[in-house]
């Protein structure tokens, strides 16, 4: 089956750069991908154009255009245009290859493969963007079985009436041929095979509409002379020497010959871009049409490679990718003739091939479904016993679901949601200092208790505390007291306002022993390290503050992460308040706690104050941050900047300490690890992130909010199997729901946060129908 990739640039400009997404989708299938990314401005690449079409206008080539000005200055020669086309080449891709365009690159690369089958729609209707040659982008030429269209962002299918032929209905006007010959044009199109062609010669206005009105035609061709008016962007036709026609001026005859089957039009003429964005408005579903002034040559070798291609069997797209290509051999005489065919597609529509041009028998068909209508629809299950089908059903699973049946299933997809994310960068406000596995065995010399020897903790304050740290969060256990031969160290942990010290807090309900704090740091620099996992061990929520029991030796009721963040927030002038509900708020940003029944969390254990982890979406989790090893920062590698008004975070990454937690994200198929430095590191952005950049914070929807989604998923199984009695039409329509379903789910978990039931609302989409149908 072959993709469709869709290239959506929104409204902007070269002077502000644009806004794209990408879609992929199989053919004639809802999109299974989509991201997006940014274009930067670049102006230059317009005039780079603009530069290599005037030079390319002025060559005095024998073409097929009327209207174009032509300068009197002394024409240029064949190989300044083809050094501008280089130089536009090499320009156009370092655009595309842009760090703001590379999530689309990448994914891209990721979802398809050299030997699929590609049709590239650039969705757009800037006429800049338009007028490039997309072909030029060399991850195109990567793929030798993908071809590039252009296409309107509004569109639609137009229902067309049943048609029954013989031969492929082609009407093929010739119109101007002052200093051109198009009939060479009309010996191409005689060689065709299985076709039934009319030609009109130079017609009148009259004669040309009441041929688009006579019959049922599925090909338009014309050849003369054409161009695009600068001054209202739309394209004309020079049908004879003394009239000329815009497409709005035809267009009642073509909008009923595309109800009446018109399924591609072909103008080998110049300058088409004009006529192909006023047909748009008249949704054809293609048009192939010549971005520039064609010389004659090029355009009879263009038409004779892609209907022999075409008429043989290969699909449209390849057949125009291979005539294009064939062209290369005319550049030495005509340079760039490869940049000037292009397709222009409705994106509604799916091109068909030569045969399927002209289908037998579908007008017999066509009210066969009428029929089995009028037949089925007595065995339809009334709406009013669907809806109160669909209110059990739904009535059922949140049951289930509150008991926590569900639970296992919803996290997994929670988890395959979450790294679908963009990536997003580092964030720029930490530094992580790792005590490496080589760094533990080069203090073996130290009286070294745990992976931090005095002597290096002293050396490493010495180093990082000149920098003006705003924070230093030491997450290394350090239940003794510093030794006597370095009393400087022990006064430094004692009077430093910077560097907040861990603990654990013991938990008397799992007979979990906790870890005292280092007796030289006060009560007010210490954080607990305590997290949360979940039944498979994974971390995915965020212990914010907790009451200590009386007989903990680590009385911190704010987490490391906390402390560390409010520590930075204050030079930035937030400080930690309280609502009147009790919840916490740090500037704009109000935190609602995790309770029992949260989102796909069912009956947890919800004491403390605790909130979903929204990891940093990276192709890891450990690229949170930049990073330094201990050997490296006591060898003077660090500088200055790497560490002023940062949160320093230091801690162990060395394997045999075991200080390793799961996390959401997989890697071929396993859950990854991060050190407990790095996991701190991930909760410390994401405050420092939610209360600065305004980064959404995980939620829910509320019990009520939960149940009326999953009820209209259920309402939508049922509807379904209602309208489609036939199963396997029903499979399939439920299968566009299953993705639709997931698609939403999606796109709220990534744009706003919001983590919906996914896994309830499939089974009640899934269960609705089956048993609505069953009835």
């Amino acid at each position: 089956m072959g993709k469709l990739v869709i290239l959506k640039l929104a409204e902007g400009s070269f002077e502000s750069g644009f806004a794209v997404t990408l879609q992929i989708s199989d053919e004639n299938a809802r999109p299974t991908v989509e991201i997006t990314g940014n274009l930067p401005p670049n102006p230059d690449i317009l005039r780079l154009y603009y530069r290599w079409q005037s030079i390319y206008l002025n060559l005095r080539l024998p073409s097929r255009p009327i209207g174009l000005p032509k300068q009197i200055n002394q024409a240029p020669s064949l190989e300044e245009c083809q050094q501008l086309a280089r130089e536009f080449k090499v320009n156009f891709n370092t655009w595309l290859t842009c760090d703001s365009f590379r999530p689309i690159r990448e994914k891209w690369l990721q979802q398809l493969t050299p030997g699929d089958n590609i049709r590239v729609l650039i969705q757009t209707k800037d006429l800049g963007l338009q007028k490039l040659p997309w072909h030029l982008w060399e991850l195109l030429e990567r793929y030798p079985q993908a071809e590039v269209a252009l296409s309107a962002p509004s569109y639609e299918q137009v229902k067309r009436m049943a048609t029954t032929c013989e031969k492929i209905k082609i009407l093929a006007i010739l119109g101007d041929s002052q200093g051109i010959d198009t009939q060479a044009d009309r010996a191409i199109l005689e060689k065709l095979p299985n076709a039934d062609i009319t030609f009109v010669v130079e017609p009148e206005p009259k004669d040309l509409t009441d041929q688009l009105w006579s019959q049922h035609w599925q090909i338009l061709f014309f050849a003369g002379h054409s161009a695009t008016q600068v001054t209202d962007e739309t394209g004309k036709i020079y049908i004879n020497q003394f009239a000329s026609l815009t497409i709005s001026e035809l267009k009642y005859a073509l909008r009923k010959a595309v109800e009446r089957g018109l399924q591609l039009a072909i103008f080998n003429s110049c300058d088409g871009l004009g006529l192909a964005r006023e047909f748009a408005d008249l949704h054809i579903p293609q048009i192939i049409v010549m971005r520039e002034p064609v010389p004659d040559q090029v355009a009879q070798e263009f038409l004779k490679y892609f209907l022999q291609a075409f008429s043989r069997g290969d699909s449209l797209y390849l057949s125009v990718r291979e005539a294009r290509e064939r062209l290369q051999g005319l550049e030495n005489q005509y340079p760039c003739a490869t940049w000037l065919p292009v397709i222009c597609q409705n994106p509604a529509e799916v091109p068909l091939t030569w045969s399927e041009l002209c289908i037998n028998s579908r007008k017999n068909s066509t009210y066969l479904p009428e029929i089995t209508h009028t037949k089925t629809i007595k065995n339809r299950l009334p709406l009013s016993l669907m809806l109160l089908t669909s209110m059990a059903i739904t009535g059922l699973l949140m049951g289930v679901r509150y008991l926590g049946v569900l639970q296992p299933l919803e996290l997994k997809a929670f988890d395959q949601m979450l790294q679908l994310r963009p990536p997003e960068i580092p964030d720029p406000r930490l530094l992580i200092v790792t005590v490496t596995e080589a760094d533990v065995q080069a203090q073996q010399s130290e009286n070294l208790r745990g992976s931090l020897s005095d002597k290096s903790l002293a050396q490493l304050l010495e180093k990082l505390e000149p920098y003006q740290p705003a924070a230093i969060g030491l997450d290394i256990y350090r239940d003794y007291g510093v030794g006597k031969d370095y009393p400087k160290l022990a006064q430094r942990m004692q009077k430093s306002d910077r560097l907040v010290a861990v603990c654990r807090v013991s938990n008397p309900q799992t007979d979990t022993s906790g870890v005292a704090p280092p007796p030289e740091v006060s009560v007010d620099r210490l954080g607990f390290s305590d997290i949360l996992l979940d039944a498979d061990n994974v971390v995915r929520r965020h212990y914010l503050a907790l009451t200590p029991p009386p007989s903990s030796s680590c009385n911190a009721s704010y987490a490391l992460s906390v402390q560390l963040a409010l520590r930075y927030l204050y030079t930035k002038g937030i400080k930690l308040q309280f609502t009147q509900e009790g919840a916490w708020q740090l500037g704009k940003l109000k935190f609602k706690p995790l309770e029992a029944h949260t989102g796909g969390y069912q009956g947890i254990d919800s004491r403390g104050h605790q909130i979903l982890l929204n990891y940093r979406s990276s192709p890891s989790p450990k690229e949170i941050a930049s990073q330094i090893t201990l050997r490296q920062v006591l060898e003077g590698k660090l500088n200055a900047p790497a560490v002023k008004d940062k949160i320093v975070l230091i801690g162990t990454t060395a394997e045999s300490f075991r200080d390793y937690s799961l996390t959401p994200y997989t890697f071929q198929g396993k859950l990854q690890t991060i050190p407990g430095v790095i996991l701190q590191a991930q909760m410390v952005s994401q405050l420092l992130s939610a209360a600065l950049d305004e980064r959404t914070l995980l939620w829910s929807w509320s019990i009520w909010g939960e149940v009326i989604w999953v009820w209209g998923w259920s309402v939508i199984g049922g509807l379904l199997a209602w309208y489609w009695r036939r199963p396997s039409y029903l499979v399939l329509a439920v299968g566009v729901g299953f993705v639709v379903l997931y698609s939403s789910a999606s796109v709220l978990l990534i744009s706003l946060g919001c983590w919906v039931p996914l896994v309830p609302a499939a089974l009640a989409l899934a269960g609705t129908s089956a048993l609505s149908h069953k009835f």
